[in-house]
């Protein structure tokens, strides 16, 4: 019996260190162990080169897309991405007749204005006709789709969790508490461009230990400015779990970002998540449980020195790769009538 085959279509390239090349990988591990087959379409299949700018956002030149799609023929084809890829992909679908999903994972319209000015009108109005085509459309929070909706998303939007690999993500080390006379060591981990928010950590350096794990474009500019701030680079395993438990607070900044996958391992290691009142968070962090969100980044991060790191990791429980594949799964929609 032939598996169902599921084409995943994306911007990223498959070693990408993001919450969606992540989320992907999981998803396949667990479509394989249940009986399906997965093929992926990325930058990697054509010229390709990095955005101005930004060098993680990958733009390409998609000719021929068609053909791949047919030579791959899928039962199931999601676009993960709006970009060059996607676009190839949704217009080719569009035009022959063939269905699929979409999902929405990063808040662009904000993105793009951050980095290169382009308004938000703009940017949506884009998202809305791409995303209008989709069988359906999976976004990362109830926030999330409520959000989509006000900005006059017409079709199916649906609430899509995240998980942690709990086998991949087990620390060596316990944590060690800060004493008297020692800052406390609060950590953020993930991309560092400066959409992430992340001066208003690093501007704390006098009053915490600041550990930034991960790397970007605008690490060097970070570093000039902010001599206090501990630099690390990408960790991985049990040296990322061992991040996140030797940190007594760990800080998400962004305000842009539509889940934060980090910020549900560091609350299954049991370290606080201190942020700002925004989408992605407000739809993870428990208010006073596994957190502190609020205007004030140095509030949140003291209120968060007080909480219960046992409660913390009791918390995550809801947390599942699993799940995330289950609904991923439910909401595919059959390329071929």
């Amino acid at each position: 019996m032939t598996k169902p085959l599921i084409l995943i279509i994306t911007d990223n390239l498959p070693d990408q260190v993001n919450g969606v090349v992540t989320t992907f990988h999981n998803i396949e591990r667990l479509a394989l162990t249940q009986g399906y087959a997965m093929a992926w379409i990325t930058p990697a299949n054509f010229a390709h080169w990095s955005a101005p700018a930004y060098p993680e956002v990958k733009l390409s030149l998609p000719w021929g897309i068609g053909n791949l799609i047919q030579d791959i023929d899928p039962d199931y084809i999601h676009i993960a991405t709006e970009g060059p890829v996607g676009l190839a992909a949704n217009l080719w679908c569009w035009r022959n007749n063939w269905r699929f999903n979409t999902s929405y994972h990063t808040r662009f319209p904000e993105f793009l204005k951050k980095i290169y000015r382009i308004p938000e009108w703009i940017t949506y109005r884009y998202l809305r006709w791409f995303h209008n085509h989709s069988g359906r459309v999976l976004t990362t929070t109830t926030t999330m789709v409520e959000e989509l909706q006000a900005h006059g998303f017409r079709q199916d939007v649906l609430p899509w969790t995240r998980g942690v690999d709990r086998d991949l993500l087990k620390p060596t080390q316990s944590h060690r508490f800060y004493f008297f006379g020692t800052r406390p060591v609060v950590l953020y981990v993930g991309r560092v461009s400066r959409e992430k928010g992340l001066d208003d950590l690093c501007r704390l350096q006098d009053q915490y230990h600041v550990q930034i794990v991960g790397d970007g474009p605008y690490r060097a500019q970070l570093e000039r400015r902010y001599p206090r701030v501990e630099f690390r680079g990408y960790l991985s395993g049990s040296d990322l779990a061992n991040a996140y438990t030797q940190a007594d607070v760990f800080v998400f900044p962004s305000r842009s970002d539509t889940f934060g996958i980090v910020i549900i391992e560091s609350i299954t290691l049991g370290t606080p998540v201190a942020a700002y009142l925004v989408p992605g968070p407000q739809d993870i962090i428990e208010q006073g449980v596994t957190g502190y969100m609020g205007p004030d980044l140095d509030q949140n991060i003291r209120q968060c020195l007080k909480l219960n790191r046992d409660k913390v990791a009791e918390a995550s429980g809801q947390w599942t790769w699993q799940r995330c594949w289950e609904i991923f799964r439910d909401n595919l929609v059959p390329a071929h009538d």
